[in-house]
């Protein structure tokens, strides 16, 4: 069987935490930011943590195995 290739869109947005979290960028910050308050964008910035359910599905299409 050849190997599972890593998911080249999933690559693109998420990146795996040392602890195995998938971390992704925020959504509602690329553009139209001007109408969101400024307390808004400012919680928006950096990276957030992706609900444990998805984790594993994240982590098989990055790697192609769950660790």
């Amino acid at each position: 069987m050849p190997k599972m290739k890593t998911h080249k869109g999933t690559k693109k947005r998420f990146r795996l935490s040392a602890k195995g979290k998938a971390m992704h960028r925020k959504a509602g910050t690329s553009h139209l930011a001007h109408r969101i308050t400024n307390k808004r964008r400012r919680n928006l910035r950096g990276t957030g943590a992706l609900a444990e359910p998805m984790e594993k599905k994240i982590a098989i299409a990055l790697n192609g195995h769950s660790n």
